[in-house]
């Protein structure tokens, strides 16, 4: 008997759930409340927390990784390294956060009171091997660590010990690559293995598989893939890295990882992995996913949208920046402070450029397809500006330094100066819109356009230069991140006195 879980009311809600580069979501319930932690890659601080009371209406509260006890990103380790993938779950009154640093210190596991931090320095898993940890435990206590692969091995989540060899347990699909994500629950009877399978691009999907016990041996789902949108033309793409969870009438749900590719051939995602809201009933004993589109019908229940809109400027009043902003690698008090300068941002120059894996930024994520950014900048004591990143090698940047701003762009191998123009002595607000290009010409077609400048006194725009917007894109630049908005100082110290972000239709 199949009964559905989401009744048709005639209302939908906007999916994503949570916009912008914020992959991997793994999602808790703990009471009323629900949790999502995702992956931040090579991006300080790490694992951003979202709360909701409706699993439609998301806050960032925190950063589980905020201290440099928690996070090593050494100033080699290469863009989208960092931290992949964690597992955030409520058990015996305390949260636990499992995730892989790949840039060094392997699976490391911590754990929390409350999601929004302080969370606890690492307990070491030198025993678990493979990305991806899932952490779960049986009636007995057991605690089950499952990685990519997909295998699993027994261990003491306060020791990190493990105990006895990794066992594998399934491998997914016949000739599907790259079983990963696994994540394992005890739901009735039996224990459920879900996991990706066929690659984090276009061949993404969810596959499952079931057992009398958490070790196995599992039982495919026939229906595999029960997700994939692999080889349609559906608006989300590279759907997988699925998790489930238990909404407050007692439906499921499931949270997942997908992308909105813009333009031709092949298509271009910019903001990329966001993480989508689908779903999901159970037919024999089966998850079945329901329908996942860019409008979601609304669940059954009372929506509660959050109380405070979150602010489109930021004016740095505060001593401590909000948790939306990350930098690279690393963020010290000597390269990025509020405090020297009350109502203004200061930065520091450590690396020359954005092409330096140290130079100081500070950013938050592009998570609309058309936006603008404006920041007002104080550049006398210095040399930085306004960016779009995607890695050191991909980026779009407009610098101001000695009465000149300059656009410089960085596609590759290849480093220019796109445009220059002296201006006015005094601060100078510094300007970058990304509009979505919504009509196809042919297959060579970009996902956007950006345009780059400053404002004159007045507010009038001054566009310096237009760039394809898919040479900021993960189908170009490779990796497994979105594109972030940011600050940067490439020379002595530069001040910001505010940030501005806002989305618009085009």
């Amino acid at each position: 008997m199949r009964v559905s879980s989401v009744p048709e009311t005639g209302n939908t809600v906007s999916n994503p759930v949570i916009p912008g580069f914020y992959p991997d979501p793994s999602i808790c319930r703990a009471g009323e409340d629900y949790y999502i932690a995702c992956s931040s890659f090579e991006y300080f601080p790490g694992v951003p927390i979202f709360h909701s009371r409706d699993l439609v209406h998301w806050t960032q509260i925190g950063n589980a990784l905020d201290r440099p006890s928690q996070l090593r990103l050494p100033l080699d380790s290469a863009s989208s390294g960092g931290i992949y993938a964690p597992t955030l779950r409520h058990h015996d009154g305390r949260f636990w956060l499992i995730v892989t640093n790949v840039s060094g210190d392997g699976n490391l596991l911590f754990t929390a009171t409350d999601p929004a931090g302080p969370w606890s320095d690492p307990i070491r898993l030198p025993g678990v091997h493979g990305i991806d940890p899932d952490i779960a435990w049986d009636d007995e206590g057991n605690c089950w660590c499952t990685t990519a692969g997909v295998g699993q091995i027994r261990i003491d989540p306060h020791t990190g010990e493990t105990f006895g060899p990794r066992r594998q347990l399934w491998s997914g699909a016949p000739g599907a690559k790259a079983p990963e994500a696994p994540h394992l629950f005890r739901i009735g009877d039996y224990w459920y293995l879900l996991i990706a399978e066929g690659g984090t691009e276009r061949g993404h999907g969810v596959s499952i598989a079931r057992g009398l016990a958490p070790t196995g041996p599992f039982e495919p789902c026939p229906a595999n893939p029960i997700l994939t949108h692999r080889s349609t033309d559906h608006p989300i793409q590279n759907t997988g890295h699925a998790d489930l969870v238990q909404g407050p009438d007692g439906s499921w749900w499931m949270v997942l990882l997908g992308v909105r590719p813009g333009g031709g051939t092949p298509g271009w995602h910019v903001l990329g992995r966001e993480t989508f809201l689908a779903p999901v009933d159970w037919v024999d004993g089966w998850p079945v996913v329901g329908e996942l589109s860019t409008a979601l019908p609304a669940p059954p229940w009372p929506l509660q949208p959050h109380d405070v809109v979150p602010e489109r400027r930021d004016d740095f009043d505060t001593t401590e920046l909000a948790p939306c902003w990350v930098s690279l690698r690393r963020r010290s008090s000597e390269d990025c402070t509020t405090k020297e300068q009350p109502g203004w941002l200061t930065l520091r120059a450590r690396g020359g450029s954005l092409d330096d894996a140290d130079v100081t930024f500070v950013g938050r994520r592009q998570q609309h397809p058309s936006c603008r950014v404006r920041t007002l900048v104080d550049a006398a004591e210095g040399q930085g500006g306004l960016a779009v990143r995607l890695d050191e090698r991909h980026h779009y940047a407009v610098e101001v330094s000695s009465g000149q701003v300059q656009v410089r762009a960085r596609i590759g191998p290849l480093h220019t100066v796109v445009a220059s123009r002296p201006t006015p002595p005094g601060p100078v607000v510094l300007r970058i819109e990304a509009a979505a290009v919504h009509t196809v010409n042919d297959a060579r077609t970009g996902p956007d356009f950006v345009s780059i400048g400053f404002e004159e006194a007045d507010g009038t725009f001054v566009e310096l230069a237009s760039l394809d917007g898919r040479y900021l894109s993960t189908e170009v630049a490779g990796g497994f991140t979105g594109r972030v908005f940011g600050m940067f100082a490439s020379a002595g110290s530069v001040h910001f006195d505010w940030f501005d972000y806002e989305p618009f239709e085009h």
